[in-house]
């Protein structure tokens, strides 16, 4: 155990948090993601599960160690966009996308989350270093960060 590290991080998490350079891109992915898939095509395969947490608790905790690329990335935080299906169907923009404005704003309050249509989001996402899979439940839980550096 550490002080004033958040519980929910386990030593893979850290790991991997404190390996990745500048530019490189977490994943933070909801259970029905294909995260075994999308992990084992990437170039690091790496694949942390965390079944017992939902996607904005572990950004919660992530955000507090991890520099956003703001200063060099358009869109350092990006979620993946409704389906035309979806939007058709009037789906309201999902609740868990407010909770990680609600984090991305308190370091960053002139950033706004990105949005990725969905095979787009998979193919960024076969590029990540990591794929942390939560057990987040609601639809459209999952986040891009790009890692930006420390000052």
């Amino acid at each position: 155990m550490l002080n004033k590290i958040n519980k929910v991080l386990t030593g893979d998490i850290l790991k991997v948090l404190c390996d990745m350079g500048h530019d490189d891109v977490l994943i933070l992915a909801d259970a029905n993601f294909p995260g075994e898939a999308i992990a084992r095509s990437t170039t690091y395969g790496k694949l942390i599960r965390m079944s017992a947490s939902d996607a904005s608790t572990m950004y919660e905790a992530i955000h507090e160690l991890f520099p956003i690329d703001v200063g060099y990335t358009k869109e350092p935080v990006c979620v993946m966009d409704l389906t035309d299906g979806d939007k058709a169907k009037g789906m309201k923009q999902p609740e868990v996308w407010d909770e990680f404005e609600r984090i991305l704003h308190k370091d960053h309050p002139d950033t706004n989350l990105g949005k990725i249509e969905r095979f787009a989001f998979y193919e960024k996402a076969k590029k990540a270093y990591a794929v942390i899979q939560t057990g987040e439940s609601r639809q459209y839980g999952n986040l891009l960060l790009v890692k930006g550096v420390v000052l």
